[in-house]
């Protein structure tokens, strides 16, 4: 419900904070005093169209404030949730209108888009007014509404459940079709090129790691000779490494004496032999790297061929052959396993269009009883509310061959506004005024189900009076049993049966320069004053007082 409403600088508004409680809130006041206003910037908070004029003049930007407490458990928190939102069980919903047209919008002070602050206003608020009757008026939610007054929505979430497996099983079975039926027109050729591509057996990455092989190779032979003949020179007939070693040996004996001659020198030549021999080993590992069999080069150049060959005759990248050879090899099994795999298919979206359309036939069963509930407890309404010659029927027609999610009915809200008229759609048929009063007993036949937590009506009681303005406040106070309700009435038999009177005036100021709107919570003795106005306009009577009285009265008896 809504439990409070700020709002900052909105055309006449200049600083007001409103606390809300359960039950039914009036807002009364003189023509001009603002209710238009303040309902324009609820609707801002909840998702509305913004506007630059709604910027009180000399101000930079306009703010509204709507804040909510909401079970957990309330289809706003999923919406919360879809979106990433923190859900406090408190929601704050802010909207900026900035003075050059641009808004900014804001759900627990985390920015959001209008469409999102839009989706969580309408699952919290409902606002209804002579021509402003969206739920009614939209006939794509009258199955929702009917399914919600039966109690169907699980059976709903279970057929639509139904619709995603038919769905799902007659994609797979199309999507086998029409492989087979490619596959049908190609066969022979895919027959051809599988056993060409499986003979050939392609595999990822083959062609690089046999390029890089051969670049090896073809390297490795023009720089063996190089290596060979360096090995020649320092391990063949001619190294000098048997000659430095004689020489050693040789000045080794002439060591003892003459040492500081004879040591430096040999330290020199053994170091000399000994980089030799680790040479020779480099030159005899290059060697054996650069060794290769002629015929294995052979090899990879045909392979490499074939490869190629291959790629350019299926215009696929030789490392997308093994990919092509399995799509080919499954294409050939498809021709030859296909018929099997189709009749299972079929058997499966047969059985899955058999349980959607059971189930589907028995929610259409389930609504159509259930219209005739509906039709009778909004009738029951209706006498009351003056328009004791009229009907609302709910129309519900079911086509087997156009399913979809929630069925194979179309459901539509139609009424007779009299006897021998011909009955129509809601919305077309009923006048301003009737279709308010068709709203209300809607609302209290639906409360408890299929409605936002706070409703709003905006002036439905208008050209009605007495009698009939005393049940719309009866309803209004019944619905209140169930959903928090605001309404902004004209009626004193209304305004008598709220459990919070809110009163707009405008007040004068900077000595009547400027004028600004105000709200005020009204006691037991000024509510009674208000109603009195209401009743006898500028000039309150006694006999007005006490008609208020007797009013106030009847309200709580």
């Amino acid at each position: 419900m809504l439990a409070r409403l700020s709002i900052r600088d909105i055309v006449l508004i200049e600083r007001l904070d409103i606390e809300f409680s359960r039950g039914l809130a009036v807002l009364t006041g003189e023509t001009g005093a603002g209710k238009s206003i303040l309902l324009d910037a609820f609707a801002l908070a909840l998702g509305g169209r913004g506007d630059a004029g709604l910027v009180r003049h000399g101000a930079e930007q306009g703010q509204v404030t709507a804040t909510f407490d909401v079970p957990k458990n309330h289809p706003a928190a999923k919406l919360l949730a879809d979106n990433g939102l923190d859900d406090t069980g408190e929601m704050i919903l802010r909207r900026v209108q900035l003075a050059d047209g641009r808004t900014r919008a804001f759900i627990n002070d985390q920015a959001i888009s209008v469409q999102t602050l839009k989706a969580v206003g309408a699952a919290l608020v409902e606002i209804h007014g002579q021509h402003d009757e969206r739920a009614l008026v939209d006939a794509s939610t009258h199955r929702r509404l009917l399914d919600a007054f039966a109690g169907l929505e699980k059976d709903v979430a279970a057929l639509e459940t139904l619709w995603e497996a038919r769905r799902g099983a007659n994609a797979a079975l199309e999507q086998h079709r029409a492989g087979m039926e490619r596959a049908a027109r190609e066969a022979d050729y895919l027959r051809h090129a599988s056993q060409e591509l499986k003979t050939l057996a392609p595999k990822e990455g083959e062609e690089t790691e046999l390029a890089n092989r051969r670049t090896t190779m073809m390297q490795g032979e023009k720089i063996a000779t190089d290596l060979r003949e360096a090995q020649e020179a320092i391990s063949g007939p001619h190294s000098p490494i048997a000659a430095l070693s004689a020489a050693v040996r040789r000045l080794e004996r002439r060591a003892a004496s003459s040492p500081a001659l004879v040591e430096p020198a040999v330290k020199a030549i053994d170091a000399a032999i000994n980089t030799l021999e680790e040479a020779d080993q480099h030159l005899n590992a290059a060697l054996a790297a650069a060794d290769f069999d002629p015929a294995e080069l052979e090899r990879i150049e045909e392979r490499l061929f074939a490869l190629r060959a291959a790629s350019r005759k299926y215009a696929t990248p030789v490392d997308g052959l093994a990919a092509l050879a399995s799509k080919y090899a499954a294409d050939v099994a498809l021709i030859d396993a296909g018929a099997d795999q189709l009749k299972k298919l079929e058997a499966m979206a047969a059985e899955a269009d058999q349980r959607y359309g059971a189930a589907a036939t028995k929610l259409s069963a389930a609504r159509t009883k259930s219209a005739e509930k509906l039709n009778k407890a909004v009738n029951a309404e209706l006498a009351p509310l003056k328009l004791e010659r009229a009907r609302f029927m709910t129309q519900v027609e079911s086509d087997a061959a156009s399913p979809g999610p929630e069925g194979i009915d179309r459901v539509e809200f139609w009424v007779q506004t009299n006897p021998g008229t011909k009955p129509g759609p809601l919305m077309k048929v009923a006048s301003g005024g009737e279709l308010s009063r068709f709203l209300l007993a809607l609302k209290v036949v639906l409360s408890d189900r299929g409605s936002a937590p706070t409703l709003v009506f905006d002036e439905i009681d208008t050209g009605v009076g007495g009698a009939v303005a005393d049940a719309i406040g009866a309803r209004l106070s019944r619905l209140a049993d169930k959903v928090q309700v605001m309404a902004v009435t004209h009626a004193p038999q209304v305004a008598a049966r709220a459990s919070q009177h809110l009163l707009i005036s405008k007040d004068a100021l900077d000595k009547g320069k400027r004028v600004a709107t105000r709200v005020n919570a009204l006691a037991a003795d000024h509510r009674r004053e208000e109603i009195a106005r209401m009743l006898a306009g500028a000039e309150i009577t006694a006999e007005a007082r006490a008609a208020a009285e007797r009013l106030l009265r009847a309200a709580t008896a």
